[in-house]
Parts: C-alpha cells; structure tokens; sequence
C-alpha cells in the first residue's frame, strides 16, 4: 500500500511529544495532546463501526476537534470530507446525496434547522464540541471507496449541481513535500495561522496539513472575523508564518495602518486564492514588515500550482514557478497544444493532480484529456518561467478568495414569479476582489425591486453569492447560437464604473 498522510503525521507527534503543537483559545497544547485526543475521537469511530472506504462529513471550524476529527478518520481507512455549513440547505442537501456518508458531524454553532434538515433527509447528524471528544452516534454504511482517497472538497459546480474533486493521500503528501522543497523558508521552527476556512483546499492542505507534515505548530483561528480578534491572536501566539487570501491581508493591512503598528516578528506572508492588488504592495510591505509572496493554486491541484519562493526571487504581478513535478502546458480555447507561446490556456499534470472527480465520468472527460492533463481553465502568461494569470477562461466569481458559480445564483434568480431570464457577472469590489452583479429581465405584466430580489437571494445563498447589485435590461446580448454573450455585459459592467469613477 502506498503512503498515507495519518502514519507520517503520528510518527511526527509521537516523535515529540511534549513539543508544541496546536495554539487554541490562548493557551499551547502539545502534540502528546492531540495524539490522545484523536486516540480518543478513533475510539468513538470504531465504536460506530466506521470502516475503509466510509465518508465522514465535517462542518466544523478550525479547533482541536477538527485536527482530532481528521486524523482519527485517516486512521480507520476514511475519507474526509468537510463542507461549508453556509453554503445553503438545497446546495449541502444535494451535497450530501452525492457523498452517501457514514455520518455528519457539526459544531454546535450550526443551525438548528440545518442539523434537522440533514437528519430529515436521512443522514445521521452528530454535534460535536469545538474541544472535547465526539458523542456516541450510530452511522449509515454507504458504497465504499478506495482506500488511498484522504479528502473529497465539494463545490456547487457550474451548473448549479454538486461537484467534488478527490485527493489521494498521494496527492496531499506529495503539494506538501512540493511547498517545502519550493519555498524553503516553510521550516519545522516556524509558527503557522491556520485561518483559512479547512472546507477551502488551501485552508486545509497549506493551513492544516501541511504544518502537522512539517512538525511544525500552528495557531488555530475559528473564523477571521472579526479581524482585530485574528490580529490579536497573530500577536498573543507570536504566528510568523502567515497564510492568508488577499482580501484578509487588505483587513490586516487596515487595521495596523490605523494603529500605527506593524508586525515586525512575521518571516513570511503567503496569499493565494484571488488576485492580489499590487497597488497595495508598499502598504502591505509596511505593515507586516516583509513583503508579500503571491501564490496560486486550484483545489484539482491539491491545491497549490505555484508560488513565489522567497522575496529575493520574487516578481511582483506574478503567482511565480510552478512546484516540483508540475508539468505545464499552454493551449488555446479548443485544446491544441501552442507550442512556443508565453500565452494561453493553462493545462498541467502530476502527482498532486487529481485523476478525475467524484462519481462523474462526463465532468472528468470535459477538463481532462486521455494522457492526464487537466485544463484548469485559466488564461496565463509564461515568462522566464513564472505564471501572471491573465483572466479566467470560466465564469467563475471570486468573492474574497471563494468560488461564486454564476449559474447557481442565476438558478435562484428564476425561481423568482417575476424573473423571466437572469445573468450574473463579477463586478471588481475593493474590498473582496469582485462582488457579483445580476441583470435581469422581467417576467410580462410583473413587477419586482432590486431590493426584493436581493433579499431573495440572501433567503436562499450563502452572503458571499447574493449579488450585490440587480440591474434590469429589455433584453438579454445573445450570440448567433443562442447563448448569452457574458463578456458584452462584463464589458458592460466595465465602462460604467470606469465612467463612474470619472
């Protein structure tokens, strides 16, 4: 059997047990402490009779639990799977469908009528304490997967309809090895933030995982808002090695701009998961008292694809070199190779690449060709090397570093009596990157305010996806094959903020 991430992270802890591992509500606990903990959290799964191959759901913050959770899933053969409890009750629902899980554990801060929804349609649903061992629960035996899959991170997918992509224990074991041997200065003696939400690959390959794989210990942050409690936790715990998404970096920025301060023990700043304004490059240098290192990464990728190494090599408007073992190709909007081009559609294969996603053979055969390669849908530039992303060849919407699927918050639009045709596009927002703007047509002899449909949507959608602004058109720009032509309104959109601004 191949290697699996739970035998290096236990020989890890047990290697040191009384060293620090994991800092939580302002106290430092060891890694002779979690290795109990998820002992006892291992216990509670065999207990149930989880087996190989069963699915664990998660929806649980970044505490002990969720560490616990993780590892003691591992052991018994599982795989984990985390979700965002605020991605709407349709969108888990159909989530859930799809996983078949042996069970879902909650914190005890989700919803009420999420947890009777769940158990509702079925699924048996266990709440667990954000620091204490999991309750007794009987699970749901379901189809059993193979042995070697770690993780399964799900997505509401372009359609609207439930898409996961699975990692290996390969592939996770191999992005961590790839980040070390990139960025060097990623050391055992470093102290880690993990903040980034773990149902967010880069929150728990890069945040989670990768410190446990490294020995190295990590300050556990629940939720970044608000802001000044994550500043303060950054300073109590002495974290000099920060992981963040650039809208987070823009808060911290904010905050310690305004205080006067800066944090001057911080030895590395790593942001990925939206593009970073590069205008912001002195203030941000300024206040964390190094510069900036942009990476990029794609969950499919496990998730990172590349990063600038260190501050000397770096180049500002970059996502820098790709890791080890990344080959990479460039074509064009059809698939043909463009040899000799800087420009084109990214494409790349290896051993932290997904093989394919879960339980759709139809999805896998539109993003990966026959040898492996996988299309990740974003037009780039290659120089010297180092990847710029130019834009994206999908739809996709990043609000503040997460996925918006236009698709899914034009299905809910719809559903509104008074909609008749409904599109969504990404609008630049200073603060979260881009904010999603709706246009809409009416339904004949009705009448509806942006106000009402808003509100809709926030009744419906996780706040990030609710669209921001509704602007209501005659007609729709449709192409000669009947589709909506998105970029005429993105283009749209573009000159009457510059006009605007003007």
């Amino acid at each position: 059997m191949s290697e699996r991430l739970n035998e290096i992270l236990d020989a890890n802890l047990q290697a040191t047990p009384d060293a620090k591992c994991y800092w939580y509500e302002g106290a430092w606990h060891s890694c002779a402490e979690l290795t109990a903990m998820a002992g006892a959290f291992e216990d509670k799964l065999k207990d149930a009779d989880f087996s190989k191959g069963q699915r664990l759901v998660a929806m649980m913050p970044n505490c002990p639990a969720t560490l616990s959770l993780v590892m003691a899933t591992w052991r018994q053969g599982g795989v984990f799977c985390p979700l965002n409890e605020k991605a709407g009750e349709d969108s888990l629902l159909k989530t859930l469908d799809l996983l078949q899980p042996f069970v879902v554990v909650v914190s005890g801060t989700v919803k009420k009528d999420l947890v009777e929804a769940i158990s509702s349609a079925g699924w048996p649903c266990v709440s667990c304490p954000d620091n204490a061992v999991l309750p007794s629960f009987t699970g749901k035996p379901a189809k059993e997967d193979p042995e070697e899959l770690a993780v399964i991170f799900s997505t509401s997918g372009t359609t609207g309809d439930p898409k996961a992509v699975p990692l290996t224990h390969a592939n996770l074991i191999d992005n961590c090895r790839a980040c070390l041997e990139h960025v060097l200065e990623l050391r055992r003696e470093n102290i880690f933030l993990n903040v980034l939400p773990n149902f967010h690959a880069f929150g728990f390959t890069i945040s989670l995982t990768l410190p446990l794989f490294l020995s190295a210990p990590q300050v556990l942050i629940p939720n970044f808002m608000p802001p000044q409690r994550t500043l303060q936790a950054i300073i109590e715990s002495g974290t000099d090695t920060l992981l963040l998404v650039p809208t987070m970096v823009s808060f911290l920025t904010a905050l310690l701009e305004r205080a006067g301060k800066k944090l001057s023990h911080v030895k590395i700043l790593i942001a990925g998961g939206d593009r970073y304004n590069v205008q912001m490059d002195e203030r941000v240098t300024a206040a964390f008292g190094t510069p900036l290192l942009e990476g990029y990464g794609i969950t499919e990728c496990s998730p990172v694809l590349a990063v600038n190494r260190n501050v000397g090599v770096r180049r500002l408007g970059t996502v820098g070199e790709p890791l080890p073992r990344f080959e990479l190709q460039l074509r064009d909007e059809e698939g043909h190779i463009l040899d000799g081009a800087s420009e084109g559609v990214l494409w790349t294969r290896g051993p932290s690449v997904t093989s394919g996603y879960y339980r759709a053979p139809e999805v896998t055969a539109g993003r990966f060709d026959k040898d492996g390669w996988f299309n990740t849908g974003d037009y780039v530039q290659i120089v010297d090397g180092r990847i710029k992303v130019l834009d994206r060849v999908t739809d996709i919407i990043i609000v503040g570093g997460f996925n918006v699927y236009p698709q899914e918050v034009e299905a809910t639009l719809a559903t509104h009596p008074a909609v008749q045709a409904a599109v969504v596009v990404g609008t630049p927002s200073g603060l979260s990157g881009e904010v999603p703007k709706a246009f809409v047509v009416k339904a004949p002899d009705t009448e509806v305010t942006e106000k009402e449909l808003i509100r809709f949507c926030k009744e419906r959608l996780s706040h990030y996806k609710v669209p921001r602004d509704v602007e209501f058109l005659d007609t729709l720009p449709i192409s000669s094959t009947g589709k909506v032509l998105r970029r005429v309104l993105r283009q749209y959109e573009r000159e009457n903020t510059r006009a605007k601004k003007a």
